[in-house]
């Protein structure tokens, strides 16, 4: 059965602003009463008083600062991704340059630090190129000296003379060995080269990384809906400095609405997770709100201070909560509400047909 209107308005018993959150459980169940009379339920159903209430959610500020702007106002509804509020984000703006100018240096340091590496390579071209020459004069002064020797031992040669092909050998040595010292020195040089693209390259990722941890505590200073609800309060005002964590809106989810309720020990041990239960409210009694059980304590409340009979175990009571479906809720999420009480009646025996009055006005 579709809903009808109940008022020339227009509004409707779900539509018009029944369904949603509250916060206290326990309510009278006077309505419940004067439905049935004084003669109770029919066999296999049971009745808890309770109210409409739904999830809280605190928007809250990431990073400590002040608020720059609050966008929406108590009563509001939002979907999820709408903003909120605004924290103001100028430090985080100043820091994001200052980073941003540190990536600049580091990517131009990469850059020298591969010119100084060309250099030096190339001066280890040079630096072999030098040893090549030296060998080679190494190689013609041991030749020189090598005949003169032959040549001092037929005696067709003088003494000075071998002893200034000695002295040219010996210096082209020391010409070799300076020559592949220097080759050494470079590849030093080039290794320090290499380490220096190494580090500029790490200071590039470590600027960008900055960066992008800055833009995201900006993106944070952006407060949006974590999911659809109705603004319920501005925990803070425009202007106010907050700590980390500080609360700025506070608003209920209307994708998770519930009534809880209590029932004594014999009816609810004798229902599941799952069971249909049907709620009436105070404010629209001629209609009937479908919802599953989603929850059964697994401790009783009002404990008796001794349990000792069986009549005081029957007093024992249960907290049981009704979830309204997220389907019937997007239906009608603009006209959702918190607070209501009403009753809310289950079956104990699946059995048990529903009275046509509780059945007839079903809100679909």
């Amino acid at each position: 059965m579709d809903l009808k209107p109940i008022s020339k308005s227009g509004q409707t018993a779900f539509g018009g602003g029944i369904l949603i959150a509250g916060i206290s459980v326990v309510a009278a169940g006077y309505y419940a009463w004067t439905i049935y009379g004084s003669s109770g339920l029919p066999d296999g159903i049971a009745r808890g008083n309770g109210r409409i209430e739904a999830t809280e959610v605190d928007v809250s500020a990431k990073a400590g600062g002040r608020i720059k702007e609050i966008l929406v106002n108590e009563g509001d509804y939002v979907t999820e991704g709408h903003v909120l509020a605004n924290m103001d984000t100028l430090q985080l703006q100043a820091r994001r340059r200052q980073a941003e100018a540190a990536l600049q240096r580091a990517v131009i340091s990469i850059d020298t630090a591969k010119s100084t590496l060309d250099q030096r390579e190339a001066e280890k071209k040079a630096a072999l190129a030098v040893v090549s020459q030296r060998e080679s004069e190494l190689g013609a002064a041991e030749g020189r000296l090598a005949r003169s020797e032959q040549l001092m031992r037929t005696n067709t040669t003088s003494q000075q003379v071998l002893d200034d092909d000695r002295a040219r050998a010996q210096n082209a040595r020391a010409a070799v060995a300076a020559a592949e010292a220097s080759v050494g020195a470079s590849n030093a040089v080039i290794s320090a080269a290499r380490a220096m693209i190494v580090d500029a390259s790490a200071a590039v990722d470590a600027a960008r990384a900055e960066i992008e941890s800055i833009e995201a505590d900006i993106d944070d200073g952006t407060l949006r809906s974590p999911r659809d609800g109705r603004i319920q309060y501005r925990i803070a005002q425009p202007g106010e400095i907050l700590s980390p964590g500080g609360k700025v809106i506070n608003l209920v989810d209307l994708g998770d609405v519930y009534m809880t309720f209590f029932l004594p020990t014999v009816p609810a041990g004798r229902i599941a997770i799952g069971s249909d239960v049907l709620l009436v409210l105070d404010a629209a009694p001629e209609y009937t709100i479908p919802a599953t059980v989603s929850f059964i304590a697994d401790v009783a409340q009002f404990t008796p201070k001794t349990v000792e009979t069986t009549e005081e175990r029957q007093k024992l009571m249960f907290r049981i909560k009704a979830k309204v479906s997220q389907e019937l809720l997007r239906r009608y999420v603009q006209h959702v509400k918190t607070g209501l009480p009403g009753v809310a009646y289950i079956r104990t025996d699946p059995a048990t047909a529903w009275p046509e009055n509780l059945s007839r006005n079903l809100v679909k």
